[in-house]
């Protein structure tokens, strides 16, 4: 089976890519099909939703992946420069930052296309829902391409600091001048967009609504978003609850995947992957096909086993490693090889364009927003709100272990405390900075927040929260953000060499732009 690398043509590649003049771009504007229905703009939409989704780039760079040794291959030369924090230039792959860079533009392109639209109708009524689902769709892929590209959010700092290209309308000129602008200003437009999208936003609009920005997908948006856009007074700590609570509603418990329940009796590991992205389970709010090889190369496959979260990641930092709750959850049960073990949750599906030949594109489908991951979401925002809330924190810690529990062979997880779990990380030591001895890996690393913890409790709370975060979110990439928010350094081995690190403040944590956005004007990620 042939891999599936998606080839643009170059007057494509150009259009979404703010490059120089092309046919495509000259054509384009007068040969554009007419908006001109209300029909036409709701199937306008499906398209405003990114295929593409950094989920690989962001896996490798992390630090669940280590280096298994040069008798290993890859399948592409971006799963190494990513694991080296290098730029990744010369892979173009629908993973890499080319293909994030084109495909979430080209979302955005479809949702400002749509947007036009409205506005030359008169903005009726009847398109609200409409409007809403494009405001978030646009603040949501601009929210993805910020943290591919840009370093995290620092309420200090982000005056100064690179944005990303803000398009607010669609292309009517050839090669139009943009500038990245601030990291401020970014966060400025996701959040006008996103406040002026999420009441507009109407269930009743779609046949499937996990399709799509249903309210609960467009509130878990918005507690995620708020959560990362961290202000000096504590007040978006607030907004991630309230958003929050419109999700998970006063008994958050029910709306949570129970592991053992919805996968437990699945053997078949295809049956287990549909099975975790159906639209009938209530803990999965929006769900969305991608373009990307990463279930070849995390899942348990005989290939790429170069770079993976091996035994030694899994035993020490990971889904093997202990915790609070002292006995094993659900996650602890896994498959694959030694090089790469994983919790087996997104299959591939192969859409053939030529059986004959075996050639295709890769698709896997995903969750980027779950109930699981907005209660993680709040109880982070509980412990670190102004005046912190750690008993409501340490209820919905229960709560998620309770979802996450296995089936009882290795006994339940244990109630947590504030006690019990100051009191584990307490115990444990930090991994040492480098790493040079892989057995010294622990689940706490030194966190170097935009922020100061009020007391080593809620310093040792939050560590708690970032282990079932890195659970939870396991092979989804979200560890890399976290890395990112929290400023956390982490070594990478290399195969007969020193290991790297990367720095709380190094540069790399934001990848480079693309070379051809490079070349065509816009500044370059510091280096």
């Amino acid at each position: 089976m042939m891999k599936n690398i998606k080839t643009y043509s170059a007057a494509l590649l150009m259009a979404w890519a703010f490059a120089s003049c092309s046919d495509f771009l000259d054509t384009v504007p007068d040969n554009r099909a007419e908006i001109d229905t209300e029909s036409k703009v709701t199937s306008l939409l499906v398209s405003a939703y990114p295929n593409y989704y950094p989920i690989m780039m962001f896996e490798q760079a992390s630090d669940n992946t280590a280096d298994n040794g040069e008798m290993y291959g890859f399948e592409f030369q971006q799963e190494q420069d990513a694991y080296l924090w290098s730029d990744i230039k010369t892979d173009t792959s629908q993973d890499s930052p080319q293909g994030m860079w084109n495909g979430l533009y080209m979302a955005i392109a479809s949702a400002n296309h749509a947007l036009q639209a409205i506005e030359q109708m008169g903005n009726p009524a009847s398109l609200n829902a409409q409007k809403g689902e494009a405001l978030l769709c646009r603040a949501y892929a601009h929210f993805v391409l910020a943290n591919i590209f840009c370093e995290a959010y620092d309420p200090a700092t982000a005056a100064e600091k690179l944005g990303i290209p803000y398009a607010t309308k669609p292309e009517t000129e050839v090669a139009p001048e943009y500038t990245r602008g601030t990291l401020e200003e970014t966060y400025q437009h996701i959040e006008a967009d996103l406040l002026e999208g999420l009441p507009l936003i109407n269930d009743n609009l779609y046949s499937v609504p996990k399709y799509h920005f249903n309210k609960k997908a467009a509130n878990a948006f918005a507690a995620r978003f708020y959560l990362f856009y961290v202000k000096e007074d504590k007040s978006n700590y607030e907004k991630v609850l309230e958003y929050g609570k419109e999700v998970l509603g006063t008994n958050p418990a029910r709306s949570l995947r129970q592991l053992q329940a919805d996968l437990g009796s699945i053997t078949d590991l295809d049956e287990r992957g549909d099975a975790y992205i159906s639209a009938s389970v209530d803990a999965n709010l929006l769900i969305t096909p991608i373009y990307s090889s990463w279930p070849y190369i995390y899942g348990p496959f005989n290939m790429a086993k170069r770079y993976g979260m091996n035994r030694t990641v899994t035993e020490t930092e990971t889904l093997w490693a202990g915790g609070p709750w002292n006995n094993p959850l659900f996650y602890a049960f896994l498959n694959g090889v030694e090089q790469k073990l994983c919790f087996f949750k997104y299959r591939m599906y192969f859409e053939y364009t030529d059986k004959v030949n075996g050639i295709g594109w890769r698709h896997a489908v995903i969750v980027p927003f779950s109930t699981n991951e907005t209660l993680l979401c709040c109880i982070e925002a509980n412990i670190l709100k102004a005046q912190p809330d750690y008993a409501t924190a340490v209820e919905y810690m229960n709560e998620w272990l309770d979802a996450s529990k296995g089936d009882g062979r290795y006994g339940y997880p244990e109630t947590l405390t504030e006690d019990k779990i100051v009191d584990f990380y307490e115990s444990v030591g930090y991994t040492p900075i480098p790493v040079t001895d892989e057995t010294k890996r622990t689940v706490k690393k030194h966190l170097n927040p935009c922020f100061s913890f009020v007391n080593k409790k809620q310093e040792n709370m939050i560590h708690c929260v970032l282990q079932m975060r890195r659970i939870e979110t396991i092979h989804d990439g979200s560890r890399w953000m976290d890395v990112k928010r929290y400023g956390i350094e982490i070594t990478h081995n290399r195969d007969g060499m020193d290991p790297i690190v990367l720095t709380k403040d190094d540069p790399r944590r934001a990848f480079q732009l693309p070379q051809d956005v490079i070349e065509a004007g816009l500044e370059a990620n510091p280096r």
